[in-house]
C-alpha cells in the first residue's frame, strides 16, 4: 500500500502546499481522496497516472477538495479513457455533477458513476472494506477508512499430513473451497491458521474533534488527520470547524492508532515545526505531511 500526498493544504495554496488529495495505490488500484485545485499536475509530479485511478472519494464540497475534478475528468477524456470511473460523496453529489455538466464540459466518453453515500460500508469485496463515516465540520462531511483484508496463512504441512496432494487443492482450501482427499472432506478451516489483521487507513477530512471520529479510527494503522491550526489559534479552528494539532493527536491516541500524519496545514504557518511539536506531545509517532510525500505500508 503506497500512499501519496498530492496537496497538504487548507483552503488557501502556498508556495510548498497545494490543495487537498491523496492517493493510495493497492490492491492493483489507484484510489483518490478528495481532489482540489492543481491535483492533476501534482499527479504528474507523483508519476501516478490518472487513467489508472479507480475510485474517487470525496470528503466535502469545499473547493479546496473538488476544484480538481473538472480538469481531471476533462483531461482523462482527452486521453481516450474507456474504463469506468466510480465518484463517491456526501449528500450534494447530484450538484456536483450537475454544475460540471452547466460549465459546458462535452459528455465524457468514458462511463463516471455518482455514488452518493452517507455513513457505512461503501465497498467490501476480498480483498479491501472501504467505509464513510459522518464528522464534524461546517457542511456534511465523510471521514473515509481503506482496510486491508488478509486470508489466513495456509498451513501447508498441515494439510501435507492430512493427504492433500501438492497442488491446485492448496488454492481451493486457501481459497475457503472445501476438497475430497480419498473420500474424506477437507475442510478449509482445518489447514488455515488463524484470522490476520490487514492495515487499515483512516482519512479524516474536515472535522473538529469528536467521539464518531475517534471510534472510526479504531486501531488504525495509519490516522491521517487534518491539523489546519496551532494550539494558540483554537479559536480559528473552532470558528471554522477545524482541528488544531493537539485535536488530531488526541484522536490518534484515544483511537489506539499507531501512527499520526498531520495534513490540510493553513498557509499561514512557514515553519510547522510547532505544529509537529505540539503534536507528539501527546501522540510521539507523528509527521507533519509535504506534498508529494510517499508513505508505505
Amino acid at each position: 500500500m503506497e500512499i501519496t500526498f498530492l496537496g497538504t493544504s487548507s483552503a488557501v495554496h502556498s508556495y510548498t502546499r497545494s490543495h487537498a488529495s491523496i492517493a493510495l495505490k493497492a490492491f492493483g488500484e489507484t484510489l483518490l481522496f478528495d481532489c482540489g485545485e492543481g491535483t492533476q499536475r501534482q499527479l504528474i509530479y507523483a508519476k501516478i497516472s490518472p487513467m489508472k485511478i479507480s475510485k474517487i472519494f470525496i470528503t466535502h464540497y469545499h473547493g479546496d477538495h473538488i476544484l480538481g475534478i473538472p480538469g481531471l475528468l476533462q483531461s482523462m477524456n482527452f486521453r481516450g479513457r474507456e474504463n469506468k470511473l466510480y465518484i463517491y460523496g456526501p449528500k450534494g453529489l447530484d450538484n456536483l455533477c450537475q454544475a460540471i455538466s452547466n460549465l459546458g464540459f462535452p459528455n465524457f466518453n468514458f462511463p463516471i458513476e455518482w455514488v452518493e453515500i452517507d455513513s457505512g460500508t461503501i465497498i467490501e469485496n476480498d480483498e479491501y472494506i472501504i467505509k464513510a463515516q459522518r464528522v464534524k465540520h461546517n457542511t456534511p462531511t465523510l471521514a473515509y477508512s481503506v482496510e486491508e483484508l488478509k486470508k489466513p496463512r495456509f498451513l501447508r504441512q498441515k494439510a501435507i499430513d492430512l493427504g492433500v496432494p501438492v497442488g491446485p487443492d492448496f488454492g481451493k482450501l486457501h481459497n475457503g473451497i472445501p476438497v475430497e482427499v480419498d473420500g474424506r472432506i477437507i475442510q478449509p478451516e482445518q489447514v488455515l491458521g488463524p484470522p490476520r489483521k490487514g492495515h487499515k487507513i483512516t482519512y479524516s477530512g474536515d472535522t473538529r474533534p469528536c467521539e464518531e471520529l475517534i471510534e472510526f479510527a479504531k486501531d488504525s494503522t495509519l490516522l491521517i488527520h487534518e491539523s489546519t491550526y496551532k494550539v494558540e489559534d483554537k479559536d480559528k479552528a473552532d470558528e471554522h470547524a477545524h482541528s488544531t494539532s493537539v485535536d488530531a493527536a488526541k484522536t490518534a491516541l484515544y483511537s489506539n492508532s499507531k501512527e499520526l500524519i498531520l495534513t490540510h496545514i493553513s498557509a499561514r504557518y512557514t515553519d510547522v515545526s510547532d505544529l509537529l511539536a505540539e503534536a507528539k506531545e501527546i501522540f510521539e509517532n507523528t509527521k507533519i505531511a509535504e506534498d508529494l510525500m510517499k508513505v508505505e505500508l
